[in-house]
């Protein structure tokens, strides 16, 4: 597929690179990434999983590997505070779509504040608000509204925490209209509601690996679902 349409077409390590006994590659999910690969398709891919499972290192490394920053923004963007990334992209090998766009957003949550202060020091577009005046959820609205908009590669890692339950629709719509308009979507997510997006690929990540599921089969959904229906049966046993 060398004119394939999405950014990328498969990760997987970069020559001479082999899997190590230190950290990320101890990780179950890194070392099967490295070990067999990943293919990406086009539209949107979620990776689901508990914390320390490998997903947001995995997403993180993507978008590095893509030419992002690692504390988020489009690429081209230098916005860096504190390195805290782990190694990992220097690790991988992205394999592209020739015909595909280069351009690409990484949005975290965790590092959305130093993102509005890059903004607001490297003002590019007039429109845009204050966004240290907004609301930790409005502002990563506003973000989705003004700068999700263009064919090309978004990562996500764990957008939900700065949203609400209608916002995180709000945010499963924009991921589907950036599908149908040909943007690629890689996002970490521990959301029932964020990944139940039609259509999309879902990926379980933990102790196994990396595994492909559908949103039924998600440890995830199940857990909320019978957490749901009796909360009892989980409280009783921490209160």
């Amino acid at each position: 597929m060398p004119f394939a349409t999405q950014p990328v077409r498969r990760v997987a390590a970069a020559k001479g690179i082999r899997v190590s006994g230190h950290w990320p590659h101890t990780i179950p999910a890194v070392r099967q990434l490295l070990t067999d690969g990943l293919d990406l398709d086009p539209g949107v891919t979620f990776l689901v999983g508990e914390n320390g499972a490998g997903k947001s290192t995995i997403v993180e490394a993507i978008a590095i590997a893509f030419g992002m920053s690692p504390e988020g923004g489009s690429t081209g963007a230098r916005l860096t505070t504190r390195e805290t990334e782990s190694p990992l992209a220097t690790h991988l090998q992205l394999t592209r779509g020739a015909g595909a766009p280069r351009w690409g957003f990484f949005l975290r949550a965790e590092t959305m504040h130093g993102y509005y202060t890059y903004l607001e020091q490297n003002p590019g577009n007039p429109t845009d608000p204050r966004f240290h005046e907004l609301s930790h959820g409005e502002g990563f609205l506003e973000v989705l509204r003004s700068r999700f908009d263009s064919p090309g590669l978004y990562c996500l890692d764990e957008p939900e925490s700065a949203l609400s339950f209608s916002s995180s629709l709000a945010l499963v719509g924009v991921l589907g209209e950036l599908a149908a308009g040909g943007a690629q979507v890689l996002c970490a997510t521990h959301s029932p509601v964020v990944c139940s997006l039609p259509g999309a690929r879902i990926v379980e990540v933990g102790e196994w690996g990396l595994r492909r599921t559908t949103w039924d089969e998600l440890e995830l959904v199940q857990n909320w679902k019978a957490y749901l229906q009796a909360p009892e049966r989980y409280l009783r046993h921490i209160l």
